[in-house]
Formats: structure tokens, sequence, C-alpha cells
């Protein structure tokens, strides 16, 4: 026989082999997909980060899209888990079960060109109410506030409508506030305007903006764990029903001590000590 048509044969049979390992593993490979709450996001994928290291054969995806989304996604079953960072409405929650993964500060932040570093709770919602237009209103420089929020559908804005604002009926964001589609959109908007004002997780707070205190309390792991720290809400995974196989073992890697210890290392307050 040929020597070069030898070659041949054996390269092809080599690629065939090949093949049918590469599918044979695909195949073995399983997924969860997640989505919802971008205040959520970051801290759901260092723990995927850490489980798929844990576990070659699992695919973590992780989205955004909102807390909206994260409901939606699981109620219909498009993600193995949807993220929220507000607690659903009882109507929302039909049929959901709600793991809280962590606690989270809503933090008020400011341009770091800003002298204002204290507001209380009562300043911060007539500044987002429009009643407050100056910030030398509030002990700052001269200059029209900007105001930067969420867009409707965001848990960290029903979070702050919530506690800030007096809940769904009570006093309204400001109508021609700046609206933003993710945390990160408005740390960059607050980061590149002096006379900006918003609010963002905790878990994203970064040196780009300043965080200013509410009622004289500094929002930290310590004052949003204790709750004297005053606007706090949840991270919550949500499946549609009780959750099994490798989605359970995923939930369960994240409320061990190990998966604790990461969501306190990507910035949000874990539920259980690590």
């Amino acid at each position: 026989m040929n020597s070069k048509y030898l070659i041949g044969i054996i390269v092809a049979i080599v690629v065939i082999i090949g093949a049918y390992f590469a599918l044979a593993g695909s195949s073995n490979q399983q997924t969860i997909q997640i989505a919802g709450s971008t205040s959520v996001q970051p801290v759901a994928e260092k723990l995927a980060q850490a489980y798929m290291e844990k576990h070659p054969d699992v695919k973590i995806n992780v989205q955004g899209g909102g807390t909206s989304v994260g409901i939606t996604s699981a109620q219909q079953g498009t993600a193995d888990i949807g993220t929220a960072s507000s607690k659903p409405k009882d109507s929302d929650a039909q049929g959901l079960v709600q793991t809280q993964i962590a606690k989270d500060g809503i933090v008020v932040v400011v341009n770091n060109d800003n002298n204002v570093s204290a507001l209380t709770v009562n300043q911060t919602k007539d500044i987002f109410s429009g009643n407050i237009t100056d910030w030398s209103k509030v002990g700052g420089s001269s200059g029209t506030i900007s105001v930067i929020t969420r867009e409707d559908g965001s848990g960290t804005r029903d979070g702050f409508q919530n506690i800030v604002m007096g809940g769904k009926n009570g006093t309204k964001i400001v109508s021609d506030a700046i609206v933003q589609s993710s945390t990160e959109a408005v740390l960059q908007a607050v980061k590149g305007n002096p006379n900006a004002v918003g609010y963002i997780s905790l878990a994203s707070l970064s040196n780009d903006v300043k965080a200013v205190t509410i009622n004289g309390v500094a929002p930290s792991e310590q004052t949003v764990s204790d709750d004297t720290y005053k606007i706090v809400r949840p991270f919550i995974f949500l499946t549609k029903g009780e959750p099994t196989g490798i989605v359970k073992d995923f939930i369960d890697f994240t409320m061990s001590a190990e998966g604790q210890k990461i969501v306190k290392e990507a910035g949000a307050v874990p539920m259980t000590s690590s």
C-alpha cells in the first residue's frame, strides 16, 4: 500500500476518533442559565466561576437584564435561576421558590468633586422627588442637581422607591431624571457629572464615585448586616419550583460557607458567617 495513502487513512481515523470524543465530552456537559438583576450579576458571576472550577463538566451562563427579567425568565423556564434585587410581588411570585443569598445596601452616590458627604433619608427623598434642586440647599456648593435613576423593572429602583420614596403609592422620582439601564451605567453617569446624584449597589461601589452617609451612617458590610444603614434590600435566586440536580447543587454551594465567602468577596453581605 502506498505510504502516503496509509498516512492519509491514519490521519482520517485520528480526526474521526478525536471528533467522537469531543462530541461525547460536550454531550456530557450540563448547563445552568442564570438571568436577571444587574446588581446580583457580578456576585452570581463570581459564584459561577468558582463552581465551574470545581465542576468542569458544568457550564454556567450569567446574564443581566434587570429584576423583572429574572422573575419572568424563572417563571417561563427560560432561565434555571432568575435573580432579583427586590422581593417579588405576591402576584409575580406564584410558583417561584425564593432563596435569599445575600443582603445589599443601596448606596446614594455623588461625584468625587462634590463636597456633600452626608444626607438624611428625607433630604434624599426631596432631591429625588425634585423638591430640592440645588446642592446649596443640602450644604454643598451651588449647582443644579442632576438626578440619575434606574429604569422601571429594576430591583434597585424598586428597593429605592420602597425604602426612600415611600413605596409604590409614595412620592415619585422626578420626571426629568436621567434613566440608566444598569448599575454600571449609573456609576459612569455620576462619575462624569459633577452635579449628579444616583444610587447603586454596595457590591458595585468603587472609588470612581463617593458614597454619602444616610442619617449619619455610612454604607458598609457591618451597617447593612445589622440594619443600622437604612437602605437595604435582598439578593435573591428564583427557581420555578423546588430546585433539583445541578441547579440545587449550585444553590447549596452558594449558601455554603465557601459560597458565602465568595458572596462577601464580591461586595455583598453574606447571609451566614464565613
